[in-house]
C-alpha cells in the first residue's frame, strides 16, 4: 500500500470513498462503525488539493482505501461549521496558548474503508498527514459528532487527541479535539 499526498488525477477515487461513508449517503448498516460529516465536491476537493496539498491517501492499486483532509483555516471558512469553530478559537487554550488561525489548523475529515479497519491504516495515514502539516503549524484541532462513537474511541484511544470542550452546531454535539503536531502516534 503507499501513502502520498492527492493529485488531481485522484479525486475520482478519493470520491468514491467518500460516498461510502459520508451521512448523505452511508449505508445504514455502515453508520454504526463510523461516518464522514462533510460532503465535498469535485471542484472543493481540487481546491484543496492545488491550494493546500491537503488531502493524504492510501492507494492499494488505483483504489483509495483511506484518506485524511488537514488545511488552513482560511481553506475551511466557507463551510459554516469551521466559521463556527474559528470563532471560539481565542477562547481556548492548548500547549500553553492561545489557539489562533496561525497557530492551528483543520484536520479531518478522514475516511477508512472497513476492508482495512483495525489494520494500523489510519495511525499510519494521520502520521504521514502530521509529518507535513507540523511544518506548517505546532496544533491540530478537529471535531467528531458526539453520536460516532467509533472516531471519537479512534481519535482519542488510538490517536491520543485531547478533547479541548464540547460544542453544539446545527442542533449536533461535537467533542472538540486537539494534538500537538511535535508528536508522533508511531514509533519510527
Amino acid at each position: 500500500m503507499q501513502l502520498k499526498i492527492a493529485e488531481l488525477k485522484d479525486i475520482d477515487n478519493i470520491l468514491k470513498l467518500h460516498a461510502k461513508y459520508q451521512l448523505a449517503t452511508i449505508a445504514q448498516d455502515d453508520k454504526k462503525d463510523g461516518f464522514v460529516t462533510t460532503g465535498f465536491s469535485e471542484e472543493e476537493l481540487t481546491s484543496i488539493i492545488e491550494e493546500e496539498q491537503g488531502i493524504f491517501i492510501a492507494l492499494e492499486e488505483d483504489r483509495v482505501l483511506g484518506y485524511v483532509m488537514s488545511a488552513s483555516w482560511q481553506f475551511w471558512s466557507k463551510w459554516p461549521m469551521f466559521v463556527h469553530m474559528m470563532k471560539d478559537l481565542p477562547k481556548l487554550n492548548y500547549l500553553g496558548q492561545t489557539l489562533t488561525k496561525d497557530n492551528s489548523y483543520q484536520y479531518g475529515p478522514v475516511c477508512i474503508d472497513k476492508s482495512v479497519r483495525g489494520s494500523g491504516l489510519l495511525e499510519k495515514l494521520f502520521d504521514f498527514a502530521l509529518e507535513s502539516m507540523s511544518k506548517r503549524y505546532p496544533i491540530l484541532v478537529t471535531f467528531v459528532n458526539v453520536i460516532n462513537e467509533r472516531s471519537y474511541a479512534a481519535h482519542k484511544r488510538k490517536l491520543g487527541l485531547d478533547v479541548i470542550q464540547e460544542f453544539e452546531f446545527n442542533n449536533n454535539r461535537y467533542y472538540e479535539m486537539v494534538f500537538d503536531t511535535s508528536k508522533r502516534v508511531l514509533k519510527k
